[in-house]
């Protein structure tokens, strides 16, 4: 083999390692978790001024490292059941592209580096990483397979980033911190059901109990629509806390009252396309709700 064949047999072998880990971190998920965790710290700061480059630094990689060692071990126990769903089989693991050994010890130097950075902002921040961790990849996933309660679990370390940024900031434990907790674990369930739900027969066919045994589409997006109202309690929080403005109250009140909307919409009418409509509009409903927040404060 010429040099140039070899050069380009390594290339592309390094390109399809590092598309494995993209997937073993779950990539867009994780940076999704990590600018949920930048926004909030944006907000606690009041803006841009009192921002440190060198504590946001540490939260974004720290925080990166943290939630992709919890996906990787995720994926680790979960290695024979995403055999079995086609969203799934083409992992690293699955697929016979990665070993166990390998995906631990990745997983292993993630976080530790991770909590260690974010030990470096606070400790506090450090111990809820590690909290997070736990129970996203200890509690929540062998729950999968035993009762739809897993769900709940597992919506406590996907709101944990909200309150990390605050507490990189703050360095305490603060009502802004609690509050946008709370927005990040109430929005997590309609969109979590609308998922649940394009791929309910995946997941039945793996032995995942996410989704109640008599529910259908009615069901889940009755219960979308549930949670997605406790979300307006947590703006009025906000706006008595003096946390956001009477106009802000407004605009993120209206887009909650989309957002629950379009969860009564997946009830009645059950189709795909409500499911996919309620899924895309989550991923817009976050990160517009923090931005609001951001522009509020910085006016």
């Amino acid at each position: 083999m010429s040099k140039q064949a070899t050069y380009q047999a390594d290339l592309g072998s390094l390109f399809s390692k590092i598309d494995d880990y993209k997937q073993l971190v779950k990539l867009r998920l994780n940076l999704m978790v990590v600018i949920s965790s930048i926004l909030a710290y944006f907000i606690a700061a009041g803006g841009f001024e009192a921002i440190s480059i060198q504590q946001l630094f540490c939260l974004a990689v720290g925080g990166f490292f943290v939630t992709g060692a919890s996906n990787a071990l995720n994926q680790v126990l979960e290695k024979d059941f995403d055999k079995m769903m086609k969203r799934t089989e083409n992992r690293p693991m699955p697929a016979g592209r990665m070993t166990i050994s390998e995906a631990v010890l990745a997983a292993g130097w993630m976080s530790v580096l991770g909590i260690l950075l974010l030990a470096f902002i606070h400790p506090i921040a450090a111990v809820l990483g590690a909290i997070s961790l736990t129970i996203y990849a200890f509690l929540y996933t062998p729950l999968k397979r035993i009762t739809p309660v897993s769900v709940i679990i597992g919506a406590i370390p996907g709101a944990m980033p909200a309150l990390i940024g605050c507490v990189a900031f703050e360095g305490t434990i603060s009502s802004l911190g609690l509050l946008l907790f709370f927005v990040m674990f109430f929005w997590q369930f309609p969109h979590f059901w609308a998922i649940a739900d394009l791929a309910k027969e995946d997941y039945r066919k793996a032995g995942f109990k996410i989704i109640p045994d008599n529910a259908d589409a009615k069901a889940l997006g009755i219960q979308s629509l549930i949670y997605a109202t406790f979300l307006l309690p947590m703006i009025g929080g906000l706006f008595i806390n003096s946390y956001i403005s009477i106009i802000s109250l407004i605009i993120l009140s209206l887009i909650t009252l989309g957002y629950m909307w379009l969860s009564y919409n997946f009830s009645l009418k059950k189709t795909r396309k409500s499911a996919l409509q309620l899924m895309f509009s989550s991923f817009i409903y976050l990160p517009l709700f923090l931005g609001i927040m951001i522009i509020d404060q910085i006016l």
